[in-house]
């Protein structure tokens, strides 16, 4: 053995060392970082860290009480899930966490508890649950903290506010799609169908090339998106008709240009979002008793479960099972009108005899009772006793605005237009992409 052998052993161990204290530190760091992340991912503030004058060479010396940060968590509220058995699955054992759901019902209802209401956890290093932040509606935030007596909670109201947007876009596809492709969230396009469900029926009249602008709010809580508020005005061009809407009044009522509410007796389709599969005929061959016979109404394809909205206030005339017809639901109207809808899965709640229902109300869903292939409603219209094609219905709008408050409306469309992006007549330009600034 050489002279020098022994001390092989302390060299090798020395450029170990030297070698392996940078992967250590890296590690470490990216730990670091890994946690740091997590925070920055949260909608939730954090602990705040302490200030430093000066970085220095040591991590430790540099970031003293990092290690104490309180890492938050998101979750949410999971299908009947109880305020007190959100808190015994953050670990609390069962007395503290009726502490804790004690404390966080001062602001909370949990009646009104639902799956998918957000909260974070925020866990020290021992793993421990410290600190409980819920958001509460769009009321406020409400911050439970645990400490040597118990637990405590803080709230604090947002300050909502409602900001305006404008979009404006072309149908390239679906209306939700393009709606989101203009910029804008997805419910604006069912909002946007609410509003002119008096006279397009979102089911067959929608073309690609259509072109619409939306002016709406947007409702924020401390600056987060929360909700999308009303529309306020939008026009669409339907295969070179154009639609204005401009809401107005304590009732939030739409009119059109002239100040005629766009509200009418009927709405156009009784389903949302769906197709027509079979129209009205006098002789049409039935896929079930493989006949030929009438078929007194329009049917919409649609999957089961689909809500079934009745077109025109009345009172039911029956809820009720109909053999061929399934279950289905018969509602009368003024002016010697009365609906039927078939084929339901099933009736919505309270829906009965002699109960009276409002324009839009959902008053059954989608199925495929009685005689019939497949999913889709059977919707029937008779005026005086006769089956009349429900696509054909004239629609009479309710009393227009008159006087003051039509001068008033007026005022407030021109302001309208112009937030559009249309000058004072949407008439007066060649294409909506030039009135939104293309």
């Amino acid at each position: 053995m050489k002279a020098n052998e022994p001390r092989s052993g302390p060299r090798r161990l020395a450029r170990c060392a030297w070698w392996g204290l940078p992967l250590l530190v890296a590690g470490g760091v990216g730990l670091e970082i890994t946690r740091l992340e997590r925070i920055a991912g949260s909608p939730f503030p954090v602990t705040p860290p302490p200030r430093f004058s000066s970085i220095t060479a040591s991590a430790a010396d540099a970031l003293p009480g990092l290690g104490d940060l309180l890492v938050p968590e998101p979750r949410s509220v999971t299908r009947g899930q109880t305020l007190l058995r959100v808190f015994e699955e953050l670990g609390l054992d069962a007395s503290d966490a009726r502490v804790a759901a004690s404390a966080a019902t001062e602001h909370i209802d949990p009646r009104r508890l639902r799956a998918g209401d957000r909260f974070s956890a925020y866990f020290g290093t021992e793993g421990s649950v410290a600190r409980v932040v819920f958001d509460v509606d769009e009321r406020g935030r409400l911050e439970l903290l645990r400490s040597s007596g118990g637990w405590h909670s803080d709230w604090r109201p947002y300050r909502l506010m409602t900001h305006e947007r404008v979009v404006g876009g072309s149908l390239g596809g679906g209306l939700e799609s393009s709606v989101a492709a203009a910029g804008a969230p997805a419910m604006v396009a069912y909002r946007l169908a609410d509003v002119f469900q008096w006279d397009l029926d979102f089911n067959r009249d929608l073309r690609v090339g259509d072109r619409f602008a939306v002016a709406y709010g947007e409702v924020r809580a401390d600056g987060r998106f929360q909700r999308v508020g009303e529309i306020e005005a939008a026009v669409y061009e339907n295969q070179g008709r154009l639609l204005e809407a401009y809401r107005h009044g304590e009732d939030g009522a739409y009119y059109d240009g002239d100040g005629r509410p766009l509200r009418k007796q009927f709405l156009r389709s009784p389903l949302e979002f769906s197709r027509v599969t079979s129209r009205f005929s006098h002789r049409r061959f039935h896929p079930v008793l493989k006949t030929y016979r009438p078929h007194y109404g329009v049917d919409y394809g649609a999957p089961t479960g689909t809500p079934v909205r009745v077109t025109a206030s009345g009172v039911v005339v029956s809820a009720a099972w109909n053999d061929g017809g399934g279950r289905m639901v018969v509602v009368r109207h003024p002016n010697a009108f009365q609906t039927s809808y078939l084929h339901l899965s099933r009736f919505a709640d309270g829906v009965r005899a002699g109960v009276r229902v409002a324009q839009g109300q959902v008053i059954g869903f989608v199925g495929s009772t009685g005689l019939a292939t497949a999913a889709h409603l059977d919707y029937r219209v008779r005026q005086n006793g006769r089956y009349i094609d429900p696509l054909s219905v004239r629609n009479e709008p309710v009393p227009a605005l008159e006087g003051a408050e039509l001068e008033r409306f007026f005022a407030r469309r021109d302001d309208l237009r112009h937030r559009l992006g249309g000058g004072e007549s949407f008439a007066l330009a060649p294409s909506l992409e030039a009135q939104v600034g293309g």
